[in-house]
């Protein structure tokens, strides 16, 4: 926090300790009063008694409000202590103590800290210029002791310098300590409101997180129930077909159905296990799934009724685990679009290369023409894949029909560590093709 934007301003309960100092502070001031009467301070030429009870309620009874108007109180008090002691006023003690709580607290609570400087350099200069005043006036009515101009330090220099000491570590110290006092708080009230800012930062990332989590949940069940729906879809619709001239073969689509309805409560399994180990993320779960298994991605699509093209270019390296999920995913979702949307006697064809810094998956499908993308949450999560894998996504329109999907990600700062293996189903060559099912170029 800047300095000038800074102030203090006291609470009830500071205030309320302001009225209980006063009155301790008066009861001292009349105490002292009395004994120094009795003690007979400033011999035959001290003031009348009553005088020091006058005295004691100026001096202290500012004190109460001394925070809420601390430069006043300082004039005050200072004022009162230098008439009581010109007239010789029988309480030094109390007074003393009055003036440097009042300088403290000019120090400590003034919020316009020039004039707080003003105020306590004006209070200290005027008091040692009538110290100095004083101890000369002293020094001529002594003169004709011998004491005196005996020696060079003779008892009244003594007495006197000692006096100029004590009085400079009086009022430095009230300044000192009143801007410590001032500092303190300063820092203090950066601390809390750093201390306030960080709450406020800690909600918004667990809000966020709670955001975060909640999409990557949705966009995990919308790829797993999308894929496995669909497929099932399209095969029950095929089923129906030909259950009446060829029952042997809707028992087999009735058979890939079952098994594609086990694969998605496999994998439901599997998201709802990892979501409920805490600090679980969701992506170790399919942790297992490389980049060669979009093969079997390209395999199933061809079974669903959508002849599906895949092939390899370049060597393949290992790549993060989340890398491969998500482009794994990727290909899941275009696939299971294209079956959607494409139309009949569509086709499909899935590449995954290699490069000297990236790794790309592009899926390109024929069929109808696409005159205007409608986003939707396929594609939205497909784009925040690319981009949590730190890769970007293209998606549009081919001219001849279809779409073309193409996620490339880079992978110049691979980790050994968190990357897989190709997998078992892709050797190390510099070019190979896995052709599923021969279907149009494209």
């Amino acid at each position: 926090m800047p300095a000038a934007t800074f102030t203090r301003t006291p609470s009830a309960r500071e205030q309320r300790a302001d009225l209980v100092l006063a009155a301790v502070m008066f009861v001292g001031a009349v105490l002292s009063a009395a004994l120094s009467t009795i003690a007979e301070i400033y011999g035959d030429t001290r003031a009348e008694p009553w005088t020091a009870l006058v005295y004691a309620v100026v001096v202290t009874a500012p004190l109460a409000v001394r925070r809420r108007w601390p430069a006043l109180v300082a004039i005050v008090i200072c004022v009162a202590y230098f008439l009581a002691i010109s007239f010789q006023v029988p309480e030094i003690y109390v007074g003393n103590i009055a003036m440097f709580v009042a300088l403290y607290t000019v120090g400590a609570w003034m919020n316009d800290r020039r004039a707080a400087m003003i105020v306590r350099i004006a209070i200290i200069v005027g008091m040692f210029v009538w110290l100095l005043i004083t101890m000369y006036r002293e020094a001529i009515e002594q003169a004709d002791k011998a004491e005196v101009v005996a020696g060079l330090m003779s008892p009244y220099v003594a007495f006197m310098l000692i006096q100029v000491l004590l009085n400079a570590l009086y009022f430095g110290g009230a300044y000192y300590f009143g801007d410590r006092s001032w500092n303190a708080a300063q820092a203090r009230e950066v601390l809390e409101l750093r201390t306030a800012e960080l709450e406020r930062e800690r909600e918004v990332t667990a809000a966020q997180a709670v955001a975060l989590d909640r999409v990557r949940i949705a966009r995990e069940l919308h790829d797993v129930v999308a894929h496995h729906v669909s497929v099932m879809g399209v095969q029950a619709g095929a089923a129906r077909l030909v259950i009446d001239r060829d029952p042997e073969k809707a028992r087999g689509i009735l058979s890939d159905i079952e098994g594609a309805a086990r694969d998605a409560i496999h994998e439901l399994r599997q998201l709802l296990e990892t979501l409920r180990t805490p600090g679980g993320d969701s992506t170790e779960t399919a942790s297992t799934v490389t980049l060669a298994h979009i093969a079997d991605l390209a395999r199933a699509s061809t079974e669903a009724g959508l002849p599906t093209d895949y092939a390899v270019v370049g060597a393949p390296v290992a790549v993060p685990s989340v890398v491969a999920v998500n482009l794994y995913r990727i290909a899941q979702e275009s696939l299971t679009n294209a079956r959607r949307h494409a139309g009949y006697g569509a086709t499909a064809d899935v590449r995954v290369r290699y490069d000297a810094d990236a790794v790309e998956v592009e899926i390109v499908n024929t069929g109808r023409a696409v005159a205007v993308l409608r986003p939707g949450l396929g594609q939205l999560g497909m784009r925040e894949r690319a981009a949590a894998s730190g890769g970007t996504l293209e998606v549009a329109p081919r001219s001849t029909g279809g779409l073309r999907v193409r996620a490339r990600v880079p992978l110049g700062s691979r980790d050994a560590g968190s990357a897989q293996d190709p997998g078992p189903d892709e050797p190390a060559d510099t070019v190979h093709a896995d052709t599923v099912q021969r279907g149009a170029p494209s």
